[in-house]
Protein backbone atom coordinates (compact mmCIF):
# COMPACT_ATOMS: atom_id res chain seq x y z
CA UNK A 1 0.00 0.00 0.00
CA UNK A 2 1.67 3.41 -1.47
CA UNK A 3 1.59 6.51 0.79
CA UNK A 4 -1.11 8.41 0.40
CA UNK A 5 1.21 11.66 0.46
CA UNK A 6 3.20 10.26 -2.72
CA UNK A 7 -0.29 8.88 -4.45
CA UNK A 8 -1.51 13.14 -4.01
CA UNK A 9 2.05 14.46 -5.15
CA UNK A 10 2.07 11.44 -8.38
CA UNK A 11 -1.79 12.64 -9.12
CA UNK A 12 -0.63 16.42 -9.06
CA UNK A 13 1.89 15.65 -11.14
CA UNK A 14 4.99 17.28 -8.54
CA UNK A 15 7.23 14.29 -8.80
CA UNK A 16 7.81 11.03 -11.23
CA UNK A 17 7.27 7.39 -10.21
CA UNK A 18 10.85 6.93 -10.28
CA UNK A 19 10.97 9.75 -8.00
CA UNK A 20 8.75 7.67 -5.61
CA UNK A 21 10.82 4.06 -5.79
CA UNK A 22 14.04 6.26 -5.42
CA UNK A 23 12.79 7.26 -2.22
CA UNK A 24 11.18 4.66 -0.66
CA UNK A 25 14.58 2.32 -2.16
CA UNK A 26 16.76 5.21 0.43
CA UNK A 27 13.79 5.05 3.24
CA UNK A 28 14.37 0.80 3.36
CA UNK A 29 18.26 0.99 3.07
CA UNK A 30 18.05 3.86 5.78
CA UNK A 31 16.15 1.82 8.17
CA UNK A 32 18.10 -1.31 7.31
CA UNK A 33 21.05 0.49 7.81
CA UNK A 34 20.49 1.43 11.07
CA UNK A 35 18.30 -1.38 12.58
CA UNK A 36 21.95 -3.68 12.58
CA UNK A 37 23.79 -0.70 13.83
CA UNK A 38 21.43 -0.88 16.92
CA UNK A 39 21.09 -4.40 16.97
CA UNK A 40 24.61 -4.69 16.78
CA UNK A 41 24.86 -1.91 19.67
CA UNK A 42 22.88 -4.18 21.58
CA UNK A 43 24.55 -7.06 21.33
CA UNK A 44 27.83 -5.37 22.22
CA UNK A 45 26.16 -4.07 25.76
CA UNK A 46 25.05 -7.32 26.76
CA UNK A 47 28.33 -8.76 26.14
CA UNK A 48 30.33 -6.60 27.96
CA UNK A 49 27.52 -6.68 31.05
CA UNK A 50 27.61 -10.30 30.70
CA UNK A 51 31.88 -10.28 30.58
CA UNK A 52 31.46 -7.86 33.68
CA UNK A 53 28.98 -10.18 35.52
CA UNK A 54 31.69 -13.01 34.73
CA UNK A 55 34.75 -11.14 35.78
CA UNK A 56 32.68 -9.94 39.10
CA UNK A 57 31.56 -13.92 39.71
CA UNK A 58 35.13 -15.00 38.67
CA UNK A 59 36.39 -12.66 41.60
CA UNK A 60 33.99 -13.88 44.15
CA UNK A 61 34.92 -17.62 43.35
CA UNK A 62 38.46 -16.75 43.76
CA UNK A 63 38.20 -14.70 46.95
CA UNK A 64 36.10 -18.15 48.20
CA UNK A 65 39.23 -20.36 46.92
CA UNK A 66 41.28 -18.07 48.87
CA UNK A 67 39.59 -18.09 52.11
CA UNK A 68 39.15 -22.12 51.61
CA UNK A 69 42.83 -22.32 51.30
CA UNK A 70 43.82 -20.28 54.27
CA UNK A 71 40.92 -22.58 55.93
CA UNK A 72 42.93 -25.97 55.67
CA UNK A 73 46.54 -24.48 55.71
CA UNK A 74 45.00 -22.83 59.30
CA UNK A 75 43.84 -26.52 60.19
CA UNK A 76 46.70 -28.20 59.06
CA UNK A 77 48.77 -26.60 60.73
CA UNK A 78 46.68 -26.53 64.29
CA UNK A 79 46.50 -30.19 64.11
CA UNK A 80 49.97 -31.07 62.93
CA UNK A 81 51.93 -28.59 66.18
CA UNK A 82 49.24 -28.56 68.84
CA UNK A 83 49.95 -30.08 72.19
CA UNK A 84 48.05 -32.54 74.34
CA UNK A 85 46.59 -30.66 77.53
CA UNK A 86 44.93 -34.19 78.70
CA UNK A 87 45.23 -35.05 82.61
CA UNK A 88 45.93 -31.11 83.23
CA UNK A 89 45.39 -29.74 86.96
CA UNK A 90 45.58 -25.97 86.55
CA UNK A 91 42.87 -24.28 84.69
CA UNK A 92 44.07 -21.27 82.23
CA UNK A 93 40.99 -18.26 81.74
CA UNK A 94 40.90 -15.77 78.98
CA UNK A 95 38.45 -13.56 77.35
CA UNK A 96 37.12 -14.68 73.50
CA UNK A 97 34.57 -12.46 72.19
CA UNK A 98 33.81 -10.89 75.12
CA UNK A 99 33.12 -13.77 77.41
CA UNK A 100 35.58 -15.50 79.92
CA UNK A 101 36.66 -19.29 78.72
CA UNK A 102 38.60 -21.65 80.52
CA UNK A 103 40.78 -24.69 79.47
CA UNK A 104 42.47 -27.31 81.83
CA UNK A 105 46.24 -28.09 81.11
CA UNK A 106 49.41 -28.90 83.43
CA UNK A 107 50.92 -26.10 85.02
CA UNK A 108 54.26 -26.46 83.26
CA UNK A 109 51.93 -25.48 79.95
CA UNK A 110 50.07 -22.64 82.06
CA UNK A 111 53.47 -21.08 82.92
CA UNK A 112 54.49 -21.16 79.01
CA UNK A 113 51.56 -19.57 77.58
CA UNK A 114 51.97 -17.08 80.49
CA UNK A 115 55.73 -16.19 79.39
CA UNK A 116 54.92 -16.04 75.38
CA UNK A 117 56.11 -19.79 74.68
CA UNK A 118 52.72 -21.38 73.94
CA UNK A 119 49.63 -19.47 72.53
CA UNK A 120 45.66 -20.58 72.40
CA UNK A 121 44.12 -20.77 69.16
CA UNK A 122 40.66 -21.06 68.29
CA UNK A 123 40.06 -24.56 66.25
CA UNK A 124 36.47 -26.23 65.70
CA UNK A 125 34.86 -24.54 68.35
CA UNK A 126 37.55 -25.46 71.08
CA UNK A 127 40.64 -24.30 72.36
CA UNK A 128 44.22 -25.53 71.30
CA UNK A 129 47.68 -24.88 72.81
CA UNK A 130 50.14 -24.26 69.78
CA UNK A 131 53.80 -23.31 70.25
CA UNK A 132 53.98 -19.46 69.88
CA UNK A 133 55.89 -19.87 66.05
CA UNK A 134 53.39 -21.54 64.91
CA UNK A 135 50.78 -18.99 66.34
CA UNK A 136 52.37 -16.25 64.59
CA UNK A 137 52.34 -18.02 61.40
CA UNK A 138 48.16 -19.29 61.88
CA UNK A 139 48.16 -14.92 63.04
CA UNK A 140 49.80 -13.97 59.54
CA UNK A 141 46.93 -15.80 58.21
CA UNK A 142 44.13 -15.21 60.14
CA UNK A 143 44.53 -13.12 63.61
CA UNK A 144 41.10 -14.02 64.82
CA UNK A 145 42.20 -17.56 65.35
CA UNK A 146 44.72 -16.74 67.50
CA UNK A 147 42.79 -16.44 70.92
CA UNK A 148 46.10 -15.77 73.48
CA UNK A 149 49.68 -14.92 72.65
CA UNK A 150 51.46 -13.56 75.00
CA UNK A 151 54.72 -12.02 73.41
CA UNK A 152 57.58 -11.06 75.97
CA UNK A 153 58.57 -7.83 76.07
CA UNK A 154 62.55 -6.98 75.21
CA UNK A 155 62.01 -3.53 76.78
CA UNK A 156 61.83 -4.65 80.35
CA UNK A 157 66.08 -4.23 81.53
CA UNK A 158 66.14 -6.23 85.37
CA UNK A 159 69.19 -3.77 85.70
CA UNK A 160 67.39 -0.47 85.40
CA UNK A 161 63.93 -1.73 86.32
CA UNK A 162 62.92 0.17 89.79
CA UNK A 163 60.93 -2.15 90.70
CA UNK A 164 62.39 -5.12 90.23
CA UNK A 165 63.17 -5.89 93.96
CA UNK A 166 58.95 -6.36 94.11
CA UNK A 167 58.53 -9.64 92.06
CA UNK A 168 54.86 -10.10 91.07
CA UNK A 169 53.30 -13.28 91.69
CA UNK A 170 52.01 -15.03 88.12
CA UNK A 171 50.82 -18.06 89.39
CA UNK A 172 47.27 -15.55 90.48
CA UNK A 173 44.30 -17.29 89.98
CA UNK A 174 41.50 -15.33 89.09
Amino acid sequence: MANPLQDQLLKAGLVKPHQIKKATKEKRQAQRGNAPDAVAEQARQAQQHKAESDRSRNREQMAERERKAQAAQIRQLIETQRLARSGGDSTFQFVDAGKIKKIVLHKAQRAQIISGVLAVVRFDQAYELVPAATAEKIAQRDPGCVVVRNVPSSQENPETDPYADYPVPDDLMW
